[in-house]
């Protein structure tokens, strides 16, 4: 038996491995409000299904909310929360936002959620910390139908704040790696053509999504998530990381493309809500045979396209789990 992180080692490298890695993740509402509570969350869901890698998934907020946010779970079925407070009012208040300290608040109880895990998970399973990018943090800081505004009207306020934020998320991401982390899971949520143009996001986002990037180059299994439809995937795929994520069954491109087009592993296979959700045990054993059967690389990782629905029955998830042990045995 070989550990989760050598099986992982062995994908990004292109190697042959005994099966295909598979990893899935979910938010903990209410749990990701303690640090301790989250950590033992995310601990007891690897124990239960033993994936090959665990992510953290915080909420959102947690790295924008010494900023002045205020959110609320209100039942979201993937266990996201809502936003209730933007302390981005004005276009000024931009340059006003400090950088913050991972020696307090609500960075370092997220500091604390990592060293938990690290704990208390055993040595060989890779541990990978959610980092949202500066955009996506702006969003959150100025509410989402404001941003796009800022960024066309007032782009040198965002920038400003973009400036602040990136400097407050390579400082967070130094203290996470002091911890043992073994990679970040950077999730790009503006590369959409129906959120903003190709023009504006090479602007807005590239330039500071590559100095975080840079910040954890060091790590050996760094990935980035590419949120929602339409995307600009021939624009991510040039970062630097090890592993892509996207909504492979629900938007271009596919795996095999995707696998064609990165030159690192791909994670994807399963459609979170139609399959894993809604879905049988079978169908979800299915639909996971049918992507490693159509993915004809060993630089593939069975997961979803986006996190796992809280509501998601435990039998598609084991069923999911299972699965590529099925492939193994014939």
């Amino acid at each position: 038996m070989i550990t989760h992180k050598e099986r992982l080692k062995r994908c990004l490298a292109n190697d042959k491995i005994d099966r295909v890695p598979v990893a899935l993740w979910r938010h903990f509402p209410v749990e990701d409000q303690s640090p301790g509570l989250l950590a033992k969350a995310v601990i007891q869901f690897q124990e239960t299904y033993d994936f090959d890698l665990v992510k953290i998934t915080p909420s959102s907020s947690f790295c924008v909310k010494d900023w002045g946010v205020i959110d609320q779970w209100r039942g979201n079925p993937e266990g996201t929360r809502d936003y209730r407070n933007f302390p981005i009012q004005y276009p000024e208040d931009w340059s006003k936002l400090k950088k913050l300290p991972s020696s307090k608040g609500s960075l370092l109880e997220q500091l604390e959620c990592i060293r938990l895990i690290k704990q208390n998970l055993p040595s060989g399973t890779p541990v990978i910390q959610t980092i949202f990018s500066s955009l996506a943090q702006s969003k959150n800081l100025v509410g989402k139908e404001n941003l796009a505004i800022h960024l066309r009207m007032h782009p040198d306020g965002l920038k400003a704040g973009l400036r602040t934020i990136t400097e407050t998320t390579i400082e967070f991401i130094k203290a996470a790696i002091k911890l043992g982390i073994d990679g970040i899971f950077f999730a790009v949520q503006h590369a959409q053509a129906s959120i903003i143009s190709p023009i504006e996001f090479d602007e807005f986002a590239v330039p500071y999504d590559l100095e975080v990037l840079e910040t954890a180059k060091e790590l050996w299994l760094n990935f980035a998530h590419i949120h929602g439809s339409n995307i600009y995937f021939d624009k991510v795929c040039r970062y630097p990381v090890n592993v892509l994520n996207w909504h492979d069954l629900e938007t271009p491109p596919d795996l095999n493309t995707g696998i064609r087009l990165f030159r690192g592993s791909v994670c994807g296979g399963l459609k979170q809500w139609d399959t894993l959700v809604y879905g049988t045990p079978d169908q979800v054993t299915k639909e996971a045979l049918d992507s490693i059967s159509h993915t004809d690389s060993s630089r593939f990782i069975l997961g979803t396209g986006c996190v796992l629905p809280i509501v998601a029955p435990h039998s598609n998830i084991l069923a999911a789990r299972k699965a590529v042990e099925i492939r193994v045995n014939g």
